[in-house]
């Protein structure tokens, strides 16, 4: 029904996370620091004056920016309305221009053994993301298995040229160009191009959102437990 897929590169397998999980705590402080450096002087902004505008002190800024301090949340929210951003622009890795240029002809492509499918991935795959976003191409007549991800998983999918048949279980869905279709990408599906031309779509994959731990530390079981049993040997019968 399809064919394997050769990959010139697997968007999905992150070989990025161990080296960044190997990183050190300073490498924050360092992003920080350079991203607060950037935007004050994008917006041509002295450290007094975006002391003035911000509430934070000249100090704190200064210390922010040499990355000798990682700020709290309550003094990035205050640096950021005043330099109206998000909280989260100081968090990205992005060139010191503020954007990052993803050429097409530098774009690797996971591609099917017989070339009739392709995805090229549209976002920085640097660093982590809550979302993926990839143009695909479907050959005439060529049908492919979609990658069955974690529970919670979301595609939204919308054509650009031609036609497109996407199969989720036994459910079946035609797709002219510039129609959409949102599912769950925890189960089966595949996409086919039933049309004498290529297709292409674009695909947003919002990936699942990891649950809260709730464990408890095994040393406050323990103290839980001894006071439990102490309370219980006090306790006349």
């Amino acid at each position: 029904m399809h064919s394997p897929l050769a990959l010139v590169r697997d968007p999905s397998a992150d070989t990025d996370a161990p080296r960044r999980a190997a990183e050190p705590f300073d490498a924050l402080e360092q992003l920080v620091g350079v991203n607060l450096a950037r935007l004050r002087a994008e917006r041509q902004l002295s450290l007094d004056a975006l002391a003035r505008a911000s509430g934070v002190s000249r100090a704190m800024l200064a210390q922010i920016e040499s990355a000798r301090s990682v700020p709290s949340i309550k003094v990035l929210c205050k640096v950021a309305a005043a330099l109206k951003v998000s909280v989260a622009a100081f968090l990205r890795r992005h060139a010191t221009n503020g954007f990052e240029h993803l050429p097409a002809e530098r774009s690797a492509r996971v591609v099917s053994a017989n070339g009739r499918y392709s995805a090229r991935p549209l976002y920085p795959e640097s660093e982590p993301t809550a979302a993926e976003f990839h143009e695909l191409r479907i050959a005439p007549l060529h049908t492919e298995a979609g990658t069955r991800r974690a529970p919670g998983t979301t595609v939204n999918l919308v054509v650009s040229e031609g036609t497109l048949e996407v199969s989720v279980h036994d459910q079946r869905q035609l797709l002219a160009t510039g129609d959409a279709i949102v599912f769950d990408a925890d189960q089966p599906y595949s996409l086919r191009n039933p049309g004498d031309t290529e297709a292409r779509a674009f695909r947003v994959t919002l990936k699942a959102e990891t649950p809260p731990r709730w464990d408890v530390p095994v040393q406050n079981e323990a103290r839980h437990e001894v006071a439990h049993e102490a309370a219980r040997a006090a306790t006349p019968v």
